[in-house]
């Protein structure tokens, strides 16, 4: 299972919200950049690397993305506001991989052309669900969407790989909602990344049990209730 932190990006510094409440954030780093190396230093197997103000739509944080791209021998997928072709394809001139959700869900045909010429399997489609229904557009909008139904659609368009986030655990280190992260990883031809809610290695251990194949690690890993050196012992 790879060990990946995330680093949200926010008016250029590394932070953390809580249910994706703009609000509700707590400013970790003013050195995106450095975080990146030092998590890499640490064990990392990728970075998560999010563009909350282009998911917000208040801005772009798609040049320090690529510095940090620049900077770390790990690959990094680049999330967070993808919402055109244009930026995608500037994306993936740098990132091994892009995480797409509101484009994903919005927009099948630019989803085609993007992976006809980049691969599929440099596509992670963003499976964000509130009360068990697809959200978008930053978490505001529900596509009425269930989560497998919508997995399932996408698995039949080829895509096997997804990112699945559950909003009401994200940044409250409450425990990821394994119910629903299994079911997602009994589906088959899916790889499963999880976030949302780790608070200790327990959970470490519960997600691997489920078969995802990546975790990400946030405001535990911030706050220093676990490290990366004990999750990659687990992992």
């Amino acid at each position: 299972m790879k060990v990946i932190p995330a680093i949200d990006i926010m008016d250029n510094k590394v932070v953390r919200l809580v249910k994706g409440d703009p609000k509700n954030k707590t400013v970790y780093s003013s050195d995106p950049i450095g975080t990146a190396k030092k998590w890499e230093k640490a064990g990392a197997d990728m970075l998560h690397v999010v563009d909350l103000d282009a998911t917000l739509g208040t801005g772009s944080n798609l040049q320090i993305i690529q510095k940090i791209a620049e900077s770390v021998s790990i690959p990094i997928e680049a999330a967070g506001g993808l919402r055109t072709r244009e930026i995608i394809e500037d994306a993936l001139h740098f990132s091994s991989k892009v995480v797409l959700g509101t484009l994903a869900f919005k927009n099948k045909k630019i989803l085609e052309e993007v992976s006809q010429k980049f691969g599929k399997e440099r596509i992670v489609i963003s499976a964000d669900q509130l009360n068990g229904k697809i959200v978008i557009s930053g978490w505001t909008e529900s596509t009425g969407i269930e989560l497998n139904e919508g997995i399932e659609s996408f698995v039949r368009l080829g895509y096997s790989q997804f990112l699945i986030t559950t909003v009401e655990r994200d940044g409250t280190l409450h425990g990821p909602d394994l119910d629903s992260l299994q079911k997602s990883c009994n589906i088959k031809n899916v790889n499963v990344i999880a976030s949302g809610g780790i608070s200790n290695l327990q959970d470490i251990v519960n997600v691997k049990r489920c078969g995802a194949s990546g975790v990400i690690l946030g405001k535990a890993l911030y706050d220093g209730k676990i490290s990366i050196e004990e999750v990659r012992t687990l992992a």
